[in-house]
């Protein structure tokens, strides 16, 4: 069988994050990717200059088409801008129980341009949290989906990830790139208790994408096979050699993607 993998995300203009960055991860890592995209954004690596809507209708129409026909293996939710976008996925995602959902809960920009609605917030906590077998909030994002102040330090992040576990998903990886120090340390959070995930931290600017990125090696993973740790430990692996390749490309004025395919140029 060929694994696939669904992303169902925002598309990014610049090419660097979003649907095309995910679509690029899983053709890195040998994984067939299919996609539904819930918003069209004018981006590029400087800025988010405009965001304009998929209908939750069609929204709807992608995710029936894409698992009517093909056989998912793993999906991952990147951007979801709106309500009745929430609620259209939540549906869709019920009515066709997927095995595994990688739900990256993207709020903010690489940039600091905001990308979700605050209103929408509540709705991605209370309908597509439950359904997730792996949340992967960055530091900041932890704290707002919390309502709380950043973790400061380890055992603060390892209480939040218990915190969000309770909002009924399996498992919770709470990226610490906006961290500080000589190395970048995830927590990979489950019942059993904290996992602390550490590399290198590499000096770059260019790491646009970056979370969308690790959230669908982890979907592709998973489409794979992979336990959930291993497919974590992987995609840890995998988007830190994506990083520390980044200065090879020239792209863009501002943050500049990761190289997805350094394993072959």
């Amino acid at each position: 069988m060929t694994p696939v993998a669904l992303t169902i995300a925002g598309s990014d203009s610049s090419g660097g994050a979003g649907i095309q960055a995910d679509l690029k991860t899983f053709a890195a890592l040998g994984v067939y990717g299919a996609s539904v995209i819930t918003a069209l954004t004018a981006q590029n690596t400087t800025g988010v200059t405009g965001i304009h809507q998929v209908p939750a209708e069609f929204v709807t129409a992608q995710i029936d088409a894409v698992f009517a026909d093909l056989e998912i293996g793993a999906v991952k939710i990147g951007m979801v801008a709106d309500l009745a976008v929430i609620d259209a996925i939540a549906a869709g995602l019920e009515r066709w129980s997927p095995k595994h959902i990688v739900l990256d809960p993207v709020m903010v920009a690489t940039s600091g341009d905001r990308l979700l609605a605050a209103e929408a917030v509540d709705a991605l906590r209370t309908k597509l949290i439950p359904q997730a077998s792996l949340i992967t909030p960055n530091l900041p994002e932890a704290a707002a989906l919390l309502d709380e102040p950043i973790a400061a330090n380890e055992g603060a992040i390892a209480s939040q990830g218990q915190r969000l576990l309770a909002m009924g998903c399996r498992a919770v990886l709470i990226k610490g790139g906006h961290g500080q120090g000589a190395e970048s340390t995830d927590y990979f959070v489950t019942s059993a208790g904290t996992t602390a995930l550490a590399a290198p931290r590499i000096a770059t600017k260019n790491t646009h994408g970056t979370g969308c990125s690790l959230s669908s090696a982890i979907a592709a993973g998973l489409a794979k096979g992979d336990e959930m740790e291993t497919a974590v430990r992987h995609a840890k692996t995998w988007i830190s050699a994506a990083i520390a390749a980044a200065d090879r490309f020239t792209v863009g004025h501002g943050h500049g993607p990761v190289h997805h395919f350094h394993k072959f140029y």
